[in-house]
């Protein structure tokens, strides 16, 4: 993929929060549950979300982690920014210290628009998309499961 298992692992946390508890305090150990994540490691990266404000953090017996704002401003973008950085998306291609329109490496017209294309993405797509798209996703196979057993009777 185009980001790290960090990275992935935020992704799947968020989506989970914009599903189960968009506007309330979610605990790690539910999402950890939930998505079969490491709650250490997962703890990390939403504490690394709190520290950078897409998160708030909330201590205690009935804490966890809730959205600073709604998961509709919430752009992948932003969350692949705070955990793995942009520099793999302004960086050279081949690795070169100096790259650019007037400076080319071998790959960067193949590069470029595959990049801009990439940021755009990453850019348009919100936690909500994602939480909408998974609440669809599993209707879809929900219905297919009932067709499926019956045929087999």
């Amino acid at each position: 993929m185009i980001y790290s298992r960090p990275t992935e692992y935020a992704l799947r946390a968020l989506t989970y929060m914009g599903v189960r508890n968009p506007r309330g305090v979610t605990r790690v150990q539910e999402i950890a549950q939930a998505e079969d994540l490491p709650a250490p490691f997962l703890a990390k990266v939403l504490q690394q979300l709190a520290r950078s404000g897409l998160l708030t953090s909330v201590k205690g017996p009935k804490g966890g982690f809730g959205f600073s704002r709604p998961p509709e401003e919430i752009s992948l973008m932003d969350v692949v920014a705070v955990v793995d950085g942009t520099d793999g998306f302004t960086r050279c291609a081949v690795g070169l210290a100096e790259c650019s329109d007037e400076a080319p490496c071998p790959l960067h017209d193949a590069w470029k628009p595959l990049r801009t294309q990439i940021n755009d993405y990453l850019q348009g797509i919100s936690v909500a998309d994602l939480a909408t798209a998974l609440n669809r996703k599993r209707q879809i196979l929900q219905r297919k499961i009932p067709a499926r057993a019956s045929a087999g009777s």
